[in-house]
């Protein structure tokens, strides 16, 4: 009987070790602050739940993302026009009736109940800093001389709260307004192609601004092992989580 519990045991871990690894879960991610404690839950792709203070967030709360029995938005923020960061079901689904929308002004075109944010426009919220960061395409389009995100159209967000500074790329290439900021302490950076940028390009770009904290995002199909290896040695951390569950 010990014999075939034994050879049971030893059957078990060798399947076990020909399972890949995963990255780790879709845990809530807590950030210590002056002000209190910054919860953010990766929900699916670019859509975030952000809690602090007793306030809910939702950057960019989008399909295929699971809305249901989450907390209702105190402030909503969109980065883009594209489906995957503007969907006008799951903005109604966590909106309830003094929800605030701060999106890109091409984006209040469409939702009209958003306040507009123009690259390099900063508003104050509830204790936060939003500071609106260009986000485009520097090389990669649909078709010659036509890019997927034209500078001016889209925003990433810094964050900042209790003195911590939290980045959220939204769609872009590794521009100069990305590879410029200062003081980041946690930056959620998008990679995927063909229309935002490959892992390689999206950790020479981290180099550059050099966060103490990269949490890769928005990031279907790529090979994040790639990223990890282009940021070692750096003294950055690299955390992976997934954004896409099962």
């Amino acid at each position: 009987m010990k014999m075939m519990l034994a050879a049971v045991f030893c059957a078990f871990t060798f399947l076990l070790m020909l399972v890949p690894p995963t990255h780790a879960a879709a845990e809530p991610q807590v950030f210590p602050t002056s002000a209190g404690p910054v919860k953010i839950t990766p929900l699916n792709h670019a859509s975030t739940l952000i809690e602090a203070g007793g306030k809910t967030i939702y950057l960019d709360p989008a399909k295929p993302a699971k809305l249901t029995g989450l907390p209702k938005a105190d402030l909503i923020l969109i980065t883009d026009i594209h489906p995957d960061h503007m969907d006008p079901d799951s903005i109604k689904e966590v909106s309830k009736a003094d929800t605030e929308i701060f999106a890109a002004p091409a984006v209040v075109q469409t939702v009209t109940s958003g306040k507009p944010i123009a690259n390099g426009e900063t508003k104050t919220w509830q204790g936060w800093t939003i500071e609106a960061i260009p986000a485009y395409n520097l090389k990669r389009g649909p078709a010659p001389g036509k890019l997927f995100h034209d500078k001016g159209r889209g925003n990433g967000y810094v964050l900042t709260y209790g003195g911590k500074r939290f980045y959220f790329s939204g769609d872009t290439e590794g521009v100069p307004e990305m590879r410029g900021l200062k003081n980041i302490d946690v930056a959620f950076v998008c990679m995927n192609l063909p229309y935002t940028m490959p892992p390689e390009e999206a950790a020479d770009a981290v180099k550059a601004f050099h966060p103490k904290i990269v949490i890769p995002y928005h990031y279907r199909g790529s090979d994040l092992a790639v990223f990890q290896k282009g940021l070692e040695g750096t003294g950055i951390e690299v955390r992976l989580l997934e954004w896409y569950p099962k």
